[in-house]
């Protein structure tokens, strides 16, 4: 065990803090990995959430395919969080290619095409 000398005065009683070098290892390791998604995915109240590509607004359908009704448009620098993905219309966007549509909510759907996802496959569960 490491002592790093940590000390924190807590209502008047000192109290120091000791790490193991596998807790410093490990919380690196995890702490790189989890900078590496940041310019992707990011967290917000438990939900992850993808940004929609710069300079676009999003159509969202009611269906994995842009036969299905227009719901709504999602606004430029939006981020949509992906409850689950299907295959449907292949679309062509500013990520590439991909019949991979992204379910944001019930009934709404938006082509994987325009979402940074840092995939080319699914990045969640298929939907059912």
């Amino acid at each position: 065990m490491h002592n790093f000398g940590k000390k924190f005065n807590g209502g008047g009683a000192d109290m120091a803090i000791k790490e193991t070098a596998d807790t410093v290892a490990t919380t690196d390791a995890t702490d790189t990995a989890t900078d590496a998604v940041a310019d992707t995915a990011e967290t917000t109240a438990g939900a992850i959430t993808y940004p929609v590509a710069p300079g676009y607004q999003l159509n969202v359908r009611s269906g994995p395919g842009t036969n299905y009704r227009l719901v709504k448009v999602l606004p430029y620098n939006s981020r949509v969080p992906i409850r689950c993905q299907r295959h449907g219309q292949k679309v062509s966007g500013p990520y590439g290619p991909s019949d991979i549509w992204d379910n944001i909510a019930p009934g709404q759907y938006v082509s994987d095409a325009y979402v940074k996802t840092g995939s080319d496959g699914f990045v969640t569960v298929p939907c059912g």
